[in-house]
């Protein structure tokens, strides 16, 4: 089954270099397209990228299929006194898309903050083209609660 081939681990600055190294830019999640250019690999910014993810309110997942990293996984904005976070998905690139690893990804990730974490809610929105977000946000239990500026909000609550 597709769904035992995907885990979650934390990333380490290894993982997010070989994550980037295979990266491709989303054209759907940019709202101006006048910003998005192709994705070329920067030792330096992957490092600088790392390093701006290494925070106390943050925790940064790899997604791993068959020991290599095809996404990373945020769970951001982690407040234990209203215990809530907010869920934020990138997949590497088109190969891995629409395959289903990022939907499991992003269950495990909500087991892993209501479970773990002790979350109540589970936040999370994207740009409003990217219907394909959308729907899989909408499929695994995440409801719509507003819309603004460009972006649909969610939430999804234990």
């Amino acid at each position: 089954m597709l769904c035992k081939e995907i885990s979650l681990c934390i990333m380490t600055r290894e993982l997010c270099h070989e994550l980037y190294k295979s990266w491709e830019n989303d054209p759907a999640i940019y709202m101006e397209m006048d910003l998005f250019a192709p994705y070329q690999y920067n030792e330096t910014a992957v490092n600088r990228y790392f390093d701006s993810k290494q925070d106390p309110s943050r925790i940064l997942f790899a997604i791993m299929r068959d020991g290599r990293p095809i996404g990373e996984l945020q769970l951001k904005q982690i407040d234990p006194e209203s215990k809530e976070c907010t869920l934020s998905i990138h997949m590497q690139n088109d190969t891995v898309k629409g395959l289903g690893y990022g939907t499991y990804a992003e269950k495990l990730a909500l087991k892993y903050a209501f479970d773990v974490l002790g979350m109540a809610v589970v936040n999370a929105d994207t740009v409003i083209k990217n219907t394909r977000s959308q729907h899989v946000l909408e499929k695994i239990g995440f409801q719509l609660i507003g819309e603004r500026d460009g972006f649909k909000y969610y939430r999804c609550v234990r």
